[in-house]
């Protein structure tokens, strides 16, 4: 029996990994050899300029770094602003509080389209078109962090947090010193998903940012197919480069992942 989930692990780990293979076999291909059908799995050729071109020609440096810059200072901002509010939500008591909650976890039932006009009229306002703050600060609050922050908060005893009271610690220094460092595996996960999510993020950097050297690297590889049109060796290789930040960000946090998962859904 423990031999057939094995198998069935490794089949299931091969299917879900076979588009990351491919994508990478493909980077290494040559315009000649993906005009001929059927594509061979394994290359005839290893094409290692794909690799090079686009950051010859173009400032996918620049890309790469304008992403980094949102993905890293979203996470930041994001994911602190999400445990001050998930904690007040769940351990404060103040007046009208529940309704308040109710109304920030109903704007994830609007569309993003219904909002991206004002959200631009925001942005023109305080004149940051163009730039990668007008990037970050419409999304710097997001109401599905929040509800998984409160649900998190709300597992925690709220002994513990009177225990600290007693020995004479305010709500901040509670936060700090109880809550925060029981919230690794919560931190994990809005870790995980804020950066996903910024670092992907396409039609709202497409609005807003209109220099070619402002682009992010979704942005930039979108103008990548204008330029290379079928030749998709270049294409493949920066997509590839692109995804190996989420992998790298994803290794270090996921530890902690399943865990803060399941904890956010015990009330």
């Amino acid at each position: 029996m423990t031999r057939i989930r094995v198998a069935l692990a490794v089949a299931g780990v091969l299917v879900l990994m076979f588009p990351i293979y491919w994508m990478l076999r493909v980077s290494v291909a040559g315009t000649d050899e993906l005009s001929t059908l059927p594509v061979a799995l394994w290359p005839r050729e290893w094409h290692l300029e794909n690799f090079v071109e686009p950051w010859r020609q173009y400032p996918f440096l620049r890309w790469l770094g304008n992403s980094v810059v949102i993905a890293v200072v979203s996470v930041v901002a994001t994911v602190g602003i999400n445990l001050c509010a998930g904690y007040a939500f769940a351990k404060l008591r103040f007046p009208g509080r529940d309704l308040l909650f109710l109304l920030i976890i109903s704007t994830l039932m609007v569309p993003i389209q219904v909002i991206m006009v004002p959200q631009f009229q925001l942005v023109i306002d305080l004149n940051l078109l163009d730039s990668l703050g007008g990037v970050i600060l419409p999304r710097l609050a997001e109401a599905f962090g929040l509800f998984m922050a409160r649900q998190f908060f709300l597992s925690i005893p709220d002994e513990l947090l009177e225990a600290a009271r007693c020995d004479g610690a305010g709500h901040l220094r509670t936060f700090r010193s109880v809550v925060l460092p029981l919230s690794g595996p919560l931190i994990a996960v809005l870790v995980i998903f804020t950066f996903m999510w910024r670092w992907n993020e396409f039609v709202w950097p497409l609005i807003v940012l209109t220099d070619s050297d402002s682009y992010t690297l979704p942005v930039g590889l979108q103008f990548l197919i204008q330029q290379f049109g079928s030749n998709f060796g270049p294409l493949l290789a920066m997509s590839f480069l692109s995804i190996l930040p989420m992998l790298v960000v994803f290794a270090v946090f996921q530890r902690y992942f399943v865990e803060g998962i399941a904890r956010t859904g015990i009330r």
